[in-house]
């Protein structure tokens, strides 16, 4: 069995030419804005990432980069000023901070309506009751990627494996609501399981968000699973994903290394920008 890829790449390029049409066709310019503090490289590259996306689709895009010694009120002062900028209707702030920073802190000062990574705890708190509001940018992705390739999710298997506030957990809320391409059984696992693959090989979908390289191997699967390789580690220049490539023999569906979650994430960002600028001009 050689498994379908999951082109994550082609189906966000997709969705960016959707976002770009429906921009085009409001009578005001959307805003994302990005916080970024400091100067570490992978951060560097993923903000000047949004920043390009942005650009593709009509987006305007508002930074804001503060030096790594930046103290806590002088970065709340930044969020509050985004929070009342009406250019502004989305934003983030970069994670991870700089050591000296209170990252609990900073999410909770950002405008829940303006959250554009879906984080903020009000709006987790909405995804647990099951109501509208922005969500998680890659379980939101990774959701429309089943959706469009007509992966079965109603009254299936899903493992999560993880349990990170980005992925795991929400990842899992999402696939358990009573809503198309979810209402799944959903069971999360995380790396302090001893025994992985007896959850793993049970399911009909599994979802690695652990940032463990290489975790899930062709024997955790069952055949014809679809399988999606949220975490990603770096190794150098090298980007590893949870899913050895391997698994792909076994798998009816799979993410690949590279092109797969990454860019849906991008491009879910882009989306909770428009949703939100829309909700704010009603």
């Amino acid at each position: 069995m050689t498994a379908i890829l999951l082109d994550g790449q082609k189906l966000a390029d997709d969705v960016k030419q959707q976002i770009a049409t429906q921009v085009e066709q409001l009578d005001f310019v959307p805003g994302l804005g990005t916080i970024l503090v400091g100067d570490d490289p992978a951060s560097h590259s993923y903000v000047g990432a949004k920043i390009r996306d942005c650009e593709e689709v009509g987006i305007a895009s508002i930074h804001e980069h503060l030096p790594a010694d930046t103290q806590q009120t002088e970065l709340e002062s930044v969020i509050q000023k985004f929070n009342s900028d009406s250019n502004v209707h989305a934003y983030i702030v970069q994670l991870p901070l700089p050591k000296q920073l209170n990252e609990e802190a900073a999410l909770l000062a950002i405008d829940p309506q303006k959250d554009a990574d879906g984080l903020h705890p009000v709006n987790l708190g909405r995804l647990v009751m099951g109501v509208d509001g922005p969500l998680p940018c890659t379980p939101r992705g990774i959701q429309l990627m089943l959706e469009t390739y007509g992966i079965p999710v109603e009254g299936k298997q899903v493992c999560v494996i993880g349990r990170g506030l980005t992925i795991g957990r929400p990842m899992a809320l999402l696939m358990a609501l009573k809503r198309p391409t979810a209402n799944a059984a959903v069971t999360v696992i995380h790396t302090g399981v001893p025994d992985l693959a007896q959850y793993t090989q049970q399911a009909d979908i599994v979802i690695a968000a652990a940032g463990v390289p290489n975790l899930v191997t062709p024997d955790m699967i069952k055949p014809g699973a679809a399988v999606i390789g949220g975490g990603l580690t770096r190794e150098g220049k090298k980007i590893l994903s949870d899913v050895d490539e391997s698994v792909a023999e076994v798998a009816g569906w799979v993410t690949p290394r590279l092109g797969g979650v990454g860019p849906m994430t991008r491009a879910m960002l882009l989306k909770n920008t428009v949703d939100a600028a829309i909700v704010s001009a009603t």
